[in-house]
């Protein structure tokens, strides 16, 4: 319950007391936060707080701009392992939006829809197993009858083993990539990806391999089906203290491209 009173004088209004009898939002109440930043001669502010009662959780968030930030979620909504979540910002009319969520041991479906005249409706989902899973991407402009996204992946994982064909950039990109641990002691392992770009006809290859000389010490190669070769040796002398050796040649013009380089990152 809210009580304002109010003296008008003019086409001017006062507001000269506002009182809340917050009792019953004290039971739900489950925290308050507050953080101020100042940027030269500004202050900004925000006010945080959350309010929950079984599955519903508000929270609500207040900026010194004068925005208001309010998300609705509601757990297991009909059914187990579904979200729903309505959020909002005032005073813009057009930001809100609808979006469920629903996870499933062998799936994860995320669903959203902005809730203005020509809404952008995103679609999401990921179906299978640890070992095989397949999963879509999509969005879809109603304002211009056009899918902005549209992407799809495959993926084969085992411990020693990973497989995954990509389709991506509106299916103008198919990326297939594979990863084998040829000796877990030492880190050895080897890979490729081949790309292929269907518009410019366009295909690329990459060769990779890695392998520890010791606990701190790694070598890294890679080559390409234009000629571009590089490796790397990378020490870690002591913890999260590395340094790296590197270096990069264009094999059909060796005496024009060779690179060379040093870096070095020190963690206390």
């Amino acid at each position: 319950m809210v009580l304002v009173y109010l003296y008008g004088f003019g086409n001017r209004v006062y507001l000269v007391f506002v009182r809340y009898y917050i009792l019953m939002i004290l039971v739900y109440l489950q925290a308050i936060t507050a953080a101020g930043t100042r940027k030269n001669e500004s202050i900004f502010g925000e006010l945080q707080t959350q309010l929950k009662n079984k599955n519903l959780t508000v929270d609500i968030k207040a900026n010194s701009e004068s925005d208001l930030l309010t998300t609705f979620t509601v757990d297991e909504f009909a059914t187990p392992g579904l979200k729903s979540i309505l959020s909002l910002v005032v005073p813009d009319q057009r930001s809100g939006k609808l979006e469920l969520q629903y996870l499933h041991e062998f799936a994860g479906i995320n669903a959203s829809v902005g809730l203005n005249p020509n809404p952008m409706v995103n679609l999401s989902g990921v179906f299978g197993s640890k070992e095989l899973s397949v999963g879509v991407d999509v969005s879809f402009d109603t304002a211009t009858s056009n899918f902005t996204k549209y992407n799809a992946a495959l993926s084969l994982t085992y411990p020693d083993l990973i497989a995954s064909l990509h389709l991506n950039n509106h299916g103008d990109t198919l990326t297939a990539s594979y990863y084998h641990l040829v000796k877990s002691h030492s880190s050895t392992a080897v890979g490729a990806e081949l790309s292929h770009n269907f518009p410019r006809n366009e295909s690329t290859l990459i060769f990779g391999s890695q392998h520890s000389l010791d606990p701190h010490t790694s070598v890294k190669a890679r080559f390409n089906n234009y000629g571009m070769a590089s490796a790397l040796v990378q020490h870690e002398w002591r913890a999260k203290s590395l340094v790296t050796i590197s270096g990069e040649v264009d094999t059909k013009a060796i005496e024009k491209s060779t690179k060379v380089g040093l870096s070095l990152v020190l963690k206390p």
